[in-house]
């Protein structure tokens, strides 16, 4: 995207070549390689340095990381976080509940499918095996074992036990995106690469007998906005920065209040998080297929209309974007505890309008926090591990230094 926004948006300057990630979730950028094609991967929600240097392979000089998307990551960190916020206010306030199903229509699909845009150029080259391990995977195993241990404290529960077969809360995010990533070979290979991660969507969703196991679930009904980001271009992304889509934008997200307004008593939120099947939630199979076709399109019209107005230009928080995984991960433990230490009975003027303000500034400024430079450097040890030592130098690299050493 463009690091800068003319008036109206009538005036669009290209977009620059976009950043490889090798594992991106709500916030991290790998190192780039310019030899692929443009690419980018929601860090689902992955963290990196503003200006990430240049692989020791020699892949040349690194490129600066896009505004656009760091915007984007952050902003969408903020709505996470404020949703997480609002569940202990659904049973009480209509208006709540509608807030909160239509953020969760797009907030996640929104991360998914910027980690499958940055996921363009990925590979089972060593170097990106090596930051899907340190990047996702150990940060899963870190999470996985924090959260158990927490919960054992925190809801007085010693039972509970450490499973990184079942991911707790908030990590099934860094499970889904391994597996994701894993599968990019093969979407590049298959004809009609979006419409088979549809129909394997609902597969998922009329399939009670997949088990909780990876949660697996969420992996396959979340799959197709992954994929949808894999074939994205950067002209998709400035086509939504069109003045006209902006100035539409604006009715379809207050249609989607309204809508959500209506239908809050009506249904159930648990469709919005994608991690049962039809016949677990009490109606037939085909209800399943409906409601996921639905909140599929649902979902990507919203998730075009907040990238609509998502600021192109260098704002003051984007800075933030670069650590959004951080902030995903770290504020599970404040929005947990606040249900385990029952703060929401204990202050029933959160449950009115100003307490519901109150709690949306809270999670907002929390998160903004957990996303600093001062936090991302003291967790980096959990969120970004330098794991050199166990992993196998890259026979490649290893010559071309030594052919140096020789030729000096």
């Amino acid at each position: 995207m463009t690091n800068s926004v003319q008036p109206h948006g009538r005036h669009r300057a290209p977009l620059p070549p976009v950043q490889e990630t090798a594992a991106t979730a709500p916030g991290r950028t790998a190192p780039h390689s310019p030899g692929h094609a443009s690419p980018h991967a929601l860090h689902s929600l992955r963290s990196s340095r503003p200006a990430a240097p240049a692989q020791r392979s020699g892949t040349g000089p690194a490129k600066q990381r896009d505004a656009f998307f760091d915007n984007a990551k952050y902003l969408a960190i903020v709505l996470v976080a404020m949703a997480h916020a609002w569940e202990p206010l659904t049973d009480h306030s209509r208006t709540a509940e509608a807030l909160y199903m239509t953020v969760y229509t797009f907030h996640m699909p929104a991360f998914i499918l910027i980690s499958g845009y940055f996921s363009r150029s990925f590979d089972m080259r060593a170097d990106r095996l090596t930051r899907l391990v340190t990047g996702v995977a150990v940060p899963y195993v870190v999470f996985e074992i924090a959260y158990t241990f927490f919960k054992r404290w925190a809801d007085d529960d010693p039972t509970q036990p450490i499973s990184l077969l079942d991911p707790w809360y908030l990590t099934w995010f860094l499970i889904a995106l391994f597996v994701w990533r894993l599968t990019v070979p093969l979407w590049k290979v298959v004809r009609w690469p979006v419409p088979l991660a549809l129909c394997v969507a609902l597969l998922a969703v009329i399939s009670p007998d997949i088990g909780d196991d990876l949660d697996l679930q969420r992996v396959l009904q979340f799959m197709p906005f992954f994929v949808l980001g894999l074939f994205l271009k950067p002209e998709h992304f400035q086509l939504v920065r069109r003045r006209e889509v902006r100035i539409l934008s604006v009715p379809v997200f207050a249609c989607a209040v309204l809508l959500a307004y209506w239908a809050a008593p009506r249904m159930t939120s648990v469709w919005f998080y994608r991690r049962e099947s039809a016949q677990e939630l009490g109606v037939p199979w085909w209800v399943g297929v409906v409601m996921t076709l639905a909140l599929f399109g649902c979902s990507v019209v919203l998730t075009a209309c907040f990238f609509a107005w998502v600021p192109r230009r260098k704002m003051w928080f984007t800075v933030l974007g670069a650590g959004t995984l951080y902030g995903y991960l770290l504020h599970g433990f404040l929005a947990k505890g606040s249900r385990f230490w029952g703060w929401f009975e204990d202050y029933p003027w959160l449950h009115r309008p100003v307490g519901e303000v109150f709690v949306s500034v809270v999670a907002a400024a929390v998160v903004t926090a957990l996303c600093t430079p001062v936090v991302r450097r003291v967790f980096r040890f959990a969120m970004e591990p330098r794991m050199e030592w166990a992993f196998r130098r890259d026979a490649t690299e290893v010559a071309r230094e030594r052919a140096g050493s020789s030729a000096r």
